[in-house]
């Protein structure tokens, strides 16, 4: 039978679905949804009988105990909070830290009889509580009924009993809800849910048994307890400061620092893990892959959001992405740092915000920073991918880890800037910093990347006519050269490149990085000749508009006359090593004398620089030339950080708390031009929450004053900060310190 003119049969192909797609879920899988929201919580009944109530009811409950009231001991100045260092928490709630002994309270309807009366106190986290999962915390008076977490009747007076309770030293930390229950024959009587009763658990660097135990009070308040930070930035020869009030306990980041948990999603019961905090927080603190909580945006263009340089603190950004539950804009890499401090800080994990000066970032996998030129010793743009950043910032945490072997416990990195993928995600650590230093970076998480971010070398590679790369020259201490944080209990920095790395060219340092090898971080191996000529660039410190002059230094450690043919490249960088433009390029020659040094002088008018500045107005120098004589190639590299005008910040009134006082900003426009849309903010921690102020127009040579009043909350040292931030001027910033007297 033909089948000409049959008609075709349709296609059975299901029809594809348009629209979003649909939210996966555990049903068929488990019996109940996962807990992954504090927020979420299940209505405790309160009265739960024991089998069947009659048809009559439940018989006078008037013999049996009864509560009448609960304190929960929760004011600022009161036992609970001074003892758990939670007082300055501004929070009407309870707060206290795990692995520590708290009071409560209770007022009963009669004195209390231990040997005839049976309660409990209850606490219950998240949307389905269970006893095995430390999720429902029963907690009773007697050491008779044990518990995972322990209680005591510490006194009793008349119908008030007051009970003694420490939460385990490894439980959920989150927010609990708390009931008093008391055990009758014919069911269990429990208090109302009462959102004043509701209590925080932290971490608790106090506690020898738990994780973040850290041994050293002084760190303990820097690391804890301290709101003002400082952050490093700049260049390695010319450090630079920035403050930043981290406000872990102002009104609302605690709350909002739960809700970045719960819109991770992650499970409730994995929130006592400092581990597997740290590790999720590290991803949510971005908004890559996750909808965290900052935008990343090193272009310049802030048009749609606040830019990284104009923030003073973390407490606009928290609040923020927890009222509107989406991404801030924007951060760079600081900004994340910072946020992640206050994260960890309000949590009770000890963490500081650390500089690596002169961070590589390697966009092949290894252990080399590969700077190509061409045959003539000139450096090749196009080809030349990787970068390295004048500075980086990311954060360390303290903890034990149980999961590596005895050691490797401690300070641990953890970096939310979205550079690389770990396991899927943006994310970076916990990385141990003693297995960094030691080249043991098999070690999880992610310590191939944090190790060759400190320990990059530079190489120079010639690339022939052919397409064929030689090596021609090795820098080894160029990256990772400082790692700075702020010193414990002051205001000035401390240098831990020790804690990272050996020193440079020792024994151990050998060791460690042929130990990296063996684990795939592949380094440059060739022997290269050292070129008899030297090439030193001078420490420049210059003032945005200003000309200046670079002075070239050419030492002819020969016994020759050596010529070299010198290439000087200017460019205008952003602070991650990329090129914005260039404003520079020279092509002298130099001729040296055996063992003689000749200065070659540059000048550089700021016309040609000033109108191509990008953000953190950083200027790039690299000098490349080649020996004639020998064929040999010289290098060097030079970030020249140009210091911004400075805020005037300046505090009046009597420095009390609670009695009114002045703060005033003061600016001065250096520049012939004008300065449009200007943002200035202010904030301080314990005296005033952030404030800001736009002027569309700062005309050039002209001054502004903003003035504004405030009323401190606490007495102590403080400090006042402020920023001043638009599209042709950024990083300008002031600060004031002063004490508020009780």
């Amino acid at each position: 039978m033909s089948d000409q003119g049959a008609t075709p049969t349709p296609s059975t192909a299901p029809p594809i679905p348009t629209g979003p797609r649909p939210k996966v879920t555990n049903r068929g899988r488990a019996s109940a949804p996962l807990a992954s929201s504090n927020s979420d919580s299940v209505d405790v009944p309160e009265f739960e009988t024991f089998g069947i109530v009659g048809p009559r009811g439940l018989p006078p409950l008037t013999d049996y105990l009864d509560i009448w009231d609960v304190d929960m001991m929760r004011k600022p100045n009161e036992d609970n909070k001074m003892q758990h260092h939670t007082m300055l928490y501004n929070s009407e709630n309870l707060i206290v830290r795990r692995g520590q002994e708290f009071q409560v309270k209770i007022t009963f309807n009669r004195p209390y009889k231990p040997a005839e009366d049976k309660f409990a106190v209850e606490f219950v986290i998240g949307s389905s509580p269970q006893y095995s999962k430390g999720t429902y915390i029963p907690v009773f008076p007697t050491k008779e009924q044990r518990a995972n977490w322990e209680g005591r009747i510490t006194s009793t007076s008349d119908n008030v009993v007051t009970m003694g309770v420490t939460p385990a030293a490894n439980c959920i930390v989150g927010k609990y809800h708390m009931y008093v229950a008391v055990i009758t024959p014919f069911g269990i009587r429990r208090t109302r849910r009462d959102s004043s009763r509701d209590l925080y658990i932290l971490f608790n660097p106090w506690a020898a048994e738990d994780a973040v135990f850290l041994d050293d009070e002084k760190e303990r308040q820097e690391c804890v307890m301290t709101e003002m930070g400082i952050i490093y930035h700049g260049a390695y020869d010319d450090i630079a400061e920035r403050d930043w009030n981290f406000g872990q306990f102002n009104y609302g980041v605690l709350d909002a620092c739960l809700y970045i948990m719960d819109r991770s999603e992650m499970p409730i019961t994995n929130r006592g893990d400092p581990i597997k905090v740290t590790r999720k927080a590290s991803a949510m603190l971005n908004s890559r892959d996750d909808e965290g909580v900052l935008v990343g945006n090193w272009s310049g263009d802030y048009t749609y959001g606040v830019a990284p340089t104009s923030w003073t603190g973390s407490t606009d950004i928290l609040l923020t992405y927890a009222r509107s539950t989406m991404p801030v804009c924007y951060a760079q890499c600081w900004v994340y740092a910072a946020v992640f401090n206050t994260f960890l800080r309000c949590l009770g994990i000890p963490s500081r915000v650390v500089t690596n000066y002169y961070s590589a970032h390697d966009n092949d996998g290894n252990l080399k920073t590969d700077i190509i030129l061409d045959e003539n010793g000139r450096i090749d743009r196009n080809r030349t991918k990787d970068s390295i950043w004048n500075y980086h910032c990311w954060n360390e945490c303290y903890m034990t880890r149980p999961d590596l072997p005895t050691g490797f416990g401690g300070w641990q990195v953890v970096d939310a800037t979205p550079q690389e993928t770990s396991d899927g995600l943006y994310r970076c650590g916990p990385a141990s910093v003693q297995a960094i230093k030691h080249g043991q970076i098999c070690f999880p998480f992610d310590a191939p990347f944090v190790f060759a971010e400190i320990n990059s070398d530079v190489v120079f590679y010639s690339r022939q006519r052919d397409g064929t790369m030689q090596p021609v020259k090795l820098n080894q201490t160029h990256v990772g050269r400082m790692v700075l944080t702020k010193t414990p209990g002051a205001m000035t920095r401390r240098d831990i490149t020790d804690q990272y790395k050996f020193p440079e060219g020792s024994t151990e340092e050998r060791t460690v990085l042929e130990k990296a090898d063996e684990y795939g971080c592949k380094r440059e191996k060739s022997s290269l000749p050292v070129a008899d000529v030297d090439l030193v660039l001078p420490t420049l410190e210059i003032t945005v508009g200003d000309d200046f002059e670079l002075s070239l230094e050419f030492i002819n450690q020969s016994d020759e006359r050596r010529t070299v043919d010198t290439y000087v490249s200017g460019t205008v960088v952003y602070y991650t090593g990329v090129t914005s433009s260039d404003f520079l390029f020279k092509t002298p020659t130099v001729t040296i004398g055996p063992n003689k040094s000749v200065k070659e002088v540059l000048a550089v008018d700021s016309k040609s620089y000033m109108n191509k500045l990008v953000e953190q107005s950083n200027l790039n120098f690299i000098v490349t030339g080649k020996v004639k004589e020998t064929g040999q190639i010289v290098t060097a590299m030079k970030v020249v950080t140009l210091h911004n005008p400075k805020l005037t910040v300046e505090v009046s009134g009597p420095r009390k708390v609670s009695e009114e006082m002045m703060a005033t900003v003061e600016f001065t426009n250096p520049f012939t031009f004008n300065l449009e849309g200007v943002y200035i903010r202010m904030e301080g921690p314990g005296i005033m929450l952030p404030k800001f102020k736009y002027y569309s127009l700062i005309t050039g040579g002209s001054s502004l004053i903003w003035t504004e009043y405030f009323t401190p909350q606490r007495a102590g040292s403080t400090r006042l900060i402020a920023t001043l931030d638009c599209p042709a001027l950024r990083q300008v910033h002031g600060q004031v310190s002063f004490t508020i007297n009780p």
